[in-house]
């Protein structure tokens, strides 16, 4: 309240002693024996003419916080619903109970997060370890110079790559109730982290993991081109498969395991040299390869994972909310491959750095930050290509707003 001013700039006098001075006690005229209290500042006269207004304004807003954090905890969580509840279109196989509403608001799919339902742990499988890559990156940065030391800039670009897709897998799930074609949209977009993330590897592999004897050859020239190219193969045959999906499920299927074993095939050829010049050479694995052939057990672990559906295939009913290949095994098989491999492309760059450095080609610009942003544009536009027509069926038909505005 504007009770308190302060004894004034010039004075040294604290809160404790300033009471005091403010507060003068003097005797009464009529008996010495009393003693009234009397105010010595203006201070006194702010706090008589303001002082109410300022104390009921600030009662009210307390009753307000009071009234919100009320109604925050009177807040119910949205209903759940069972398979033949739902349309066709956001029943996933094997999964019988715990789908959210088609026509959730997005505050109900923010709430449905904290509520356990079937895709309870899609999001958080993907939120969490988006704060982990965040983490590491962050570290990253307070040891390394990405502004001037262009070596490190396929670095970059991967660890930007690998905060941003799960982060987008975890808001696609989150908000995929909203409708039919929200929930389209918000694959597309997960497709597309995905597809970018592709890129990333292949940036980072073209760098730093490429074999001795591929180093300056024509495919390491244009690698970085060819993997832009199959980030939008990745991202329009995804995006097509959810067209066909209702239609021709297994072909919609195959269209995009293919859209994403491709793109994984072509970065990983590298490192499969690599792995078989080792073994069949006898020779002892370094750490980084070790790291990198773990994250290649894990990448084809998560590649079965997606196409068999188990153990939900199994025991329908029995794993709607925990245990789902999609999102207990699928998810995590993914982030922890996903691990393995920032390990080893970090264990690569450090040791390889004195002999890339003196026989390699250096990163430049456009073969790392511009080729994220080329890679980014054209992503982005097949999303719009492919998402203007989901668009455009939303929207009413002049026809149709006529007739509402007669009604």
């Amino acid at each position: 309240f504007p009770v308190w001013r302060g004894i004034g700039a010039s004075s040294t006098v604290g809160w404790s002693q300033g009471w005091g001075r403010c507060l003068r006690w003097e005797p009464n005229s009529r008996d010495q024996g009393t003693r009234i209290p009397v105010f010595d500042y203006p201070v006194w006269l702010i706090f008589c003419r303001r002082g109410r207004a300022r104390l009921r304004e600030v009662c009210q807003r307390g009753r307000g916080a009071i009234r919100l954090s009320t109604d925050l905890l009177s807040l119910k969580l949205p209903q759940l619903f069972d398979i033949h509840q739902v349309p066709k279109v956001f029943r996933e196989e094997s999964i019988i109970s715990g789908y959210r509403h088609p026509r959730s608001s997005a505050m109900d799919c923010v709430l449905s997060s904290f509520q356990m339902n079937n895709e309870t742990i899609n999001i958080w499988t993907h939120f969490l370890p988006t704060w982990y890559f965040v983490w590491r990156f962050l570290a990253l940065c307070s040891t390394m110079n990405f502004l001037n030391d262009s070596y490190t800039w396929p670095l970059l670009v991967y660890m930007l790559l690998i905060c941003i897709y799960p982060f987008t897998s975890s808001c696609a799930h989150t908000f995929s109730s909203m409708s039919a074609e929200s929930r389209h949209i918000c694959y597309f977009f997960d497709y597309g982290a995905l597809s970018l993330y592709s890129l990333g590897c292949a940036i980072s592999y073209g760098y730093y993991v490429m074999p001795d004897c591929w180093v300056n050859s024509w495919l390491h020239q244009h690698f970085v081109l060819i993997a832009i190219g199959n980030s939008l193969f990745c991202t329009s045959m995804s995006c097509y498969s959810r067209f066909v999906e209702l239609q021709f499920p297994k072909r919609s299927k195959a269209l995009r395991t293919g859209a994403f074993v491709v793109p994984f095939i072509f970065d990983t050829t590298p490192l499969f040299y690599r792995a078989l010049s080792c073994f069949w050479g006898g020779g002892s694995p370094s750490d980084a390869l070790s790291s990198h052939c773990c994250h290649l057990l894990f990448a084809f672990l998560t590649c079965f994972l997606f196409t068999a559906h188990l153990p939900e295939r199994l025991a329908p009913g029995r794993f709607d909310y925990i245990g789902m290949s999609k999102s207990a095994l699928f998810h995590v098989s993914a982030v922890v491959g996903t691990h393995f491999q920032m390990e080893g492309v970090i264990a690569d760059m450090t040791s390889r750095r004195a002999w890339l450095q003196l026989h390699g080609l250096m990163p430049s610009f456009l073969g790392t930050i511009g080729a994220l942003t080329v890679s980014l544009a054209l992503n982005l536009a097949v999303i719009g290509i492919f998402s203007a027509p989901l668009l455009w069926k939303t929207r009413p038909s002049s026809s149709q707003q006529h007739a509402c505005k007669e009604q």
